[in-house]
């Protein structure tokens, strides 16, 4: 902003700005005080609805560049060459607490990534963990609320929370990954990124791949223990956001390697996981993590709320040779994500600097609503035209996916190896006995506090079908907690 007069909103030069406009000394203000109620009105307006989930967050900008040639798989140009670099906004957040909230806390990441492409904004809206509590979409608001405060109480109620879980088999894999050394990850430099979902890659020949997404840290890994947090959280309840704000002033770039597990689409079908639930991984022994490229942050932004807490992202904003999977997560997402922004920052939210296309011009028929720009100006609103406005180019961004069978309310298909336990059980058995105890202790913790013996055991049975030990040890554990 340049120096000069202090001015009202339309630009007219403020004369006070310590003393509001009265009827004489000590008398009423007025209400010809233009000044001071454009103040007030903008203060009062100063916040926009919070977003019911991933409210808390912090966020940077930085560059992708392409490590290994992947044009055999995409025709994404963005990833056409090694060397290529594309300019990113990343989002990191916590998924439960509120604007407010600690960001030391147990909670899932959400690990939110905006390529601004030549062919448009491809955005990635993923968490720090590759798998997610439930597989269908229509089951997520009813997640969510056993989250957020209880509309009676005000308050989490672990009531809440176990008793969902505990209904909710599926949810016992990313329990387990909460529960563990990484539901706290000591701060947004040191810790993973996914994807989460599976999503379908297409090459210039029409060949198209099911592909998933990997964000290794370079720092390396650091956690926090739940007392560590805890204090952490009290202390500096910032302490992820400044850690990454800081860490950019200082020059100190934060980093990921890109990698992607790439599958053929013909052996979706007949692979001993659904590909497409995202309650589950693929093993790497059966499709290794593939280098494609560095991820590099080092620009803060200028403003947090024009920057992060407007900043929009949708699982729906693909470019030419990236689309989605039948996953059922990922279908609702592809709605909800946009329709959450509609809602929240406006129609026009696009418009927006950090959600704008920074290589490209957004080309669009769609007109005026709440903040519109004018930036069309004379063109007109419709297509086809004959007056040279944007057209179609007849070629989809991705593959169409094969389909059959009847409409209804099916269950996705049922792989193999398929159950609610396999890979948690297979996760637990990875983990060292440091790792288990301290896994058993923070769910025994979380568990102790229901209210009610059959959530509590309908919750340890759940670990005890993923692994036997697991169901023992986490048990008694509880058992000493409640006495």
């Amino acid at each position: 902003m340049t120096q000069g007069p202090l001015t009202t909103e339309a630009g007219a030069p403020v004369a006070d700005n310590q003393n509001s406009e009265t009827a004489g000394v000590g008398g009423p203000v007025l209400v010809q005080d233009q000044h001071l109620l454009e103040k007030l009105a903008h203060f009062n307006r100063e916040r926009i609805p919070e977003r019911v989930v991933h409210a808390r967050g912090a966020g940077a900008y930085g560059t992708f560049t392409v490590t290994a040639d992947v044009s055999r798989y995409t025709r994404a140009k963005f990833l056409s060459e090694v060397g290529k670099e594309t300019e990113v906004f990343l989002r990191f957040s916590t998924v439960a607490g509120n604007l407010g909230a600690a960001d030391a806390v147990r909670d899932p990441r959400g690990f939110a990534l905006k390529f601004y492409t030549e062919e448009g904004n491809y955005d990635l809206v993923g968490n720090n963990t590759p798998v997610f509590f439930i597989k269908d979409a229509i089951k997520f608001p009813d997640f969510i609320h056993t989250q957020k405060r209880d509309p009676y109480t005000g308050s989490q109620e672990a009531d809440n929370v176990w008793d969902f879980w505990s209904l909710s088999p599926e949810s016992t894999h990313q329990v387990t990954w909460l529960f563990g050394d990484r539901g706290i990850p000591a701060s947004y430099r040191h810790m993973d990124g996914f994807g989460s979902h599976t999503f379908q890659w297409s090459n210039e020949d029409g060949e198209a791949f099911w592909v998933k997404y990997h964000f290794k840290t370079d720092q390396g890994i650091e956690n926090l223990t739940a007392e560590d947090a805890a204090a952490l959280a009290g202390e500096d309840p910032d302490s992820h956001q400044r850690d990454l704000r800081e860490a950019i002033e200082r020059g100190e770039y934060p980093t990921w390697t890109v990698y992607v597990q790439i599958m053929p689409v013909a052996e979706a079908a007949t692979y001993r996981f659904n590909p497409f639930d995202l309650t589950k991984v693929w093993p790497q022994a059966d499709y290794p993590r593939i280098e494609i490229g560095k991820l590099e942050l080092n620009r803060n932004p200028e403003n947090i709320f024009a920057e992060v807490e407007q900043s929009i992202f949708s699982p729906a904003h693909f470019v030419p040779g990236i689309g989605p999977s039948p996953d059922k997560m990922l279908q609702g997402r592809l709605f909800a994500y946009g329709d959450a922004h509609r809602y929240r920052v406006g129609i026009n939210a696009d418009h927006l600097p950090v959600n704008r296309p920074h290589a490209t011009e957004a080309r669009t028929h769609a007109r005026d609503g709440f903040l519109y720009d004018g930036r069309h100006k004379g063109a007109k609103n419709y297509e086809p035209n004959s007056f040279g406005g944007p057209f179609q180019t007849d070629r989809p961004l991705w593959q169409p996916v094969a389909v059959s069978g009847a409409t209804g309310d099916h269950e996705a298909p049922s792989h193999a190896e398929d159950d609610d336990f396999v890979q948690a059980g297979n996760l637990y058995r990875l983990m060292s006995d440091g790792e288990r105890e301290r896994l058993i202790g923070n769910l025994a913790g979380a568990i102790s506090q229901v209210s009610r013996e059959d959530i509590v055991e309908r919750a340890i049975g759940n670990f005890r079908r993923a692994d036997d030990d697991f169901g023992k040890r986490l048990e008694v554990a509880v058992q000493a907690l409640r006495g």
